[in-house]
């Protein structure tokens, strides 16, 4: 009775520490699409919200809804199932139920305490931009792209009315404190308020000439602030719909705005010129003080409900935007200005990703000017290498693992080289142009390709023209002419030999890396080549493009070889596996696709990112296959998980044909370096789940589900098990979402114990509906 009591409080007490945990390792592990076994970084911010009691904050964003302790800043739940980014996020007004809008088309009702999915809203034909409840929680409003907005009962989820009058997209909705009136704020440079219950235009507000971004109402209900792309705040008499004052910005125009509890103070955030969040006195309109800290504007920002601390969130506020930069939460003492903390690991817009060649790192470089490095054992980020003023739009290790090297883009044309252990930085080579778009470092590490170039008045940051540098002190050698549009990727062959090139003309073309001279153009796109990737020989070349197509070259005569079909978006990047046999892709349309080289066959599809995929790289041990993606995360995929992959026959391209090539026992290596268990797939799930673990040496293995109460669900004996890796559905531990009396349970949280030997790890389920 007493070990039975003990289990309990255990489980009690893990599921508080997944309540109110500062592990964030577990959290990035959790509800992960199948064959995943990590998420790197948090994703991209979109709106933040305080819970009614303050004690938890809400960030909507790139995967899903992130809940923080409020005070702590610790994680404590991550709520998917969005398709698309999540872009505006709200509490009830008794806090039990928190409502989601996304880029998906939908909104979502959650259980604010168990993160529960509820229900899901349809009905909007494009993103929804803004939602907000009614003050008695009754209603819920939501603002689409489709120029609508849509009454729905907050608590039975029922369509109730769609309110028409704005012409372009609604960013922002908010109720009044009475509940009577509807505000919205449009692209159209209106402000337009409505009766809530009947749905009636009250009367529309005009001022803004551009669009305006953010509406909310004082707490008296007396008056509404507006905020927009025209760099004012504008104070609007709800009464009388007149223009009270207008307060001015910081030239990046205005992204969000929020009145304190008490309503003498009104906080805004700068758009994407401007990185400052600035407090204004209601009554005078004077700047009471200004907080420094975000670097590339200001997407959200959110008083708590005892008004001593303010919430903002970096971001550029254009929501038609196609990134996010500053990816950080940061918590102010509004009294003093001081920066109390600030939450970091979200992340911008991924854009390219190395491997260390050893296996152990992954370097990502991303929107938000940062190159991240992460500790692939364990999915730990390590540390974020700042000094880049633009994008990085590349990254790469030298041959022997001790430096890497990463490219700004856009205005920033600069290489920079840092210690890979320690990352110290190196140095810093300034490139003569004015604007860089991509840059390629030779497999040597001594030269350094790059498109971008000067300014041209008639077609603004464009330049077809190639460069080529030395990577060690920055001197430009050479130019390659010849495409007739902006050069997108440049990569060098295996051998260092040949440059590719893919351009908006629609063409790829080889060079001569050593020359210059220009060997061959390859047609045969229809739209303009985003990538080209050379098979590990160097034999064969593939490219990706705006038309949704891969396609095979022979890259020594030019030959076309195949098409590979099956994206439903542009294709952003590809990859060989490292034996030249299979091929990843990945693209506009959110998947990464794999393709036999040989066949052309489509073998898989992974699903999981909530935004265009611009980056994929296979692991040199041939494990894990890293993507990078618009929605500010990385993936890892367990090759060993992917279910078709042991039917992939294995390839390479020999004198130009192509052959089949046996992979060695070794080369997917079942190991375990760790005993350890993993995160289940699919999780969310209904009514089944694969639990996978590990074993470092032989142990009898049993695995507990638990309720969120600590009761025992169902036991599971897998007996005496020899060391080794259970990853795969005919390995992993099974659970058809029974209990022990061969009842389907309910939808909600549990928790499973993985008891093997003397070791003994939790990890969180979710049931859904």
């Amino acid at each position: 009775m007493r070990n039975g009591s003990l289990v309990k409080l255990s489980l009690l007490f893990v599921a508080a520490l997944f309540i109110q945990s500062s592990i964030a390792q577990d959290l990035t592990q959790s509800n992960l699409p199948e064959s995943a076994i990590a998420r790197l970084g948090k994703g991209a911010i979109a709106e933040i919200a305080y819970s009614p009691d303050g004690a938890w904050l809400a960030v909507a964003g790139g995967i899903g809804i992130w809940l923080y302790d409020a005070d702590t800043g610790a994680e404590i739940d991550l709520l998917t199932g969005h398709t698309h980014f999540v872009t505006s996020v709200a509490f009830a007004p008794d806090g039990s139920t928190l409502a989601s809008g996304s880029g998906d088309k939908t909104i979502r009702l959650w259980d604010a305490r168990t993160g529960v999915h509820l229900q899901t809203l349809n009905g909007h034909t494009h993103s929804v931009n803004s939602v907000a409840f009614s003050p008695d929680g009754g209603t819920l409003a939501s603002g689409s792209a489709d120029s609508t907005i849509r009454l729905w009962d907050a608590r039975t989820g029922e369509y109730r009315q769609t309110l028409k009058g704005h012409t372009r997209t609604i960013e922002s909705v908010a109720f009044s404190p009475d509940g009577g009136t509807l505000a919205s704020g449009s692209a159209d440079s209106t402000i337009q308020l409505w009766n809530a219950s009947t749905g009636a235009n009250r009367q529309t507000l005009v001022g803004h000439y551009f669009r305006v971004f953010t509406v909310t109402f004082s707490p008296d209900g007396s008056t509404v602030a507006s905020g927009g792309i025209d760099d004012t705040i504008r104070l609007w008499d709800v009464r009388t719909g007149q223009q009270q004052q207008i307060l001015e910005g910081g030239g990046g125009g205005v992204g969000c705005v929020a009145f304190s509890p008490d309503g003498a103070m009104l906080a805004s955030g700068g758009g994407r010129g401007d990185s400052t969040v600035r407090l204004w006195d209601v009554r005078t309109g004077q700047n009471l003080r200004s907080f420094e800290g975000h670097t590339t504007g200001v997407r959200s920002v959110a008083f708590s409900p005892d008004g001593d601390t303010l919430a903002s969130s970096g971001g550029w506020a254009d929501r038609r935007e196609d990134c996010w930069t500053d990816s950080t939460i940061r918590l102010w003492n509004v009294r003093t200005g001081q920066n109390l903390k600030t939450i970091k690991r979200h992340t911008g817009e991924v854009i390219s990703l190395a491997f260390s060649p050893d296996g152990r790192t992954l370097a990502s470089g991303s929107m938000d000017e940062t190159v991240r490095l992460w500790y692939l054992r364990t999915g730990q980020y390590l540390r974020s290498l700042e000094g880049h003023t633009g994008f990085v739009s590349s990254v790469m290790f030298s041959p022997d693992g001790g430096t890497l090297a990463s490219s700004g883009g856009w205005s920033d044309s600069t290489i920079r080289l840092w210690g890979a252990r320690n990352g110290r930085h190196l140095r810093t080579l300034k490139l003569d142009v004015d604007f860089l778009c991509y840059a390629a470092f030779s497999p040597d590490g001594e030269t350094l390709a790059s498109s971008g170039g000067v300014f041209l008045s008639n077609k603004g940051w464009s330049d077809s023209t190639i460069r080529l540098w030395d990577a060690a002190n920055g001197r430009h050698w050479h130019t390659l002419e010849g495409h007739t549009d902006e050069v997108s990727f440049v990569g060098f062959s295996p051998d260092g030999g040949t440059l590719a090139s893919g351009s908006l003309d629609n063409t790829i073309r080889l060079w001569d890396a050593s020359t210059g001279e220009h060997l061959q153009t390859l047609n045969g796109h229809k739209s303009p080549v985003y990538t080209v990737g050379f098979s590990p020989d160097g034999s064969t070349l593939a490219s990706g493009s705006w038309d949704r197509t891969v396609r095979l070259w022979n890259a020594s005569t030019g030959k076309y070889l195949q098409t590979l079909d099956g994206h439903m978006g542009a294709v952003y990047t590809v990859a060989f596996f490292p034996d030249g046999g299979t091929l990843a892709s990945g693209g506009g349309d959110y998947t990464i696709r794999l393709w036999n080289v040989r066949t052309g066959e489509h073998q898989q599809t992974l699903e999981g990112h909530m935004g265009a995929v611009n980056t994929v790289a296979f692991s040199p041990d041939r494990r894990t296959l890293a993507s990078g993606s618009y929605d500010g995360t990385i993936l890892l995929w367990d090759l060993r998980r992917v279910t078709t992959w042991g039917d992939i026959k294995r390839t390479a391209v020999v004198d130009g044909a192509i052959q089949p090539l046996e992979l060695s026992p070794s080369a997917l290596d079942l190991t375990a370096t760790e005993t350890a268990l993993l995160a289940n797939y699919p999780n969310p799930f209904n009514p089944e789940t694969w639990i996978p673990y590990q074993l470092v040496k032989p142990a009898e293995v049993v695995l507990t589900i638990y309720d969120v109460n600590g009761e025992r669900v169902r036991t599971m004996a897998a007996g005496h098990q020899p060391a080794g890796v259970y990853h795969s559905r005919d390995r992993a531990m099974y659970w058809d979402g029974r209990n022990q009396q061969g009842e389907f349970v309910s939808s909600g949280l549990y928790f499973c114990t993985l008891n093997a030997g003397s070791f003994t790890a939790t990890r969180k389920m979710l049931v859904g509906k």
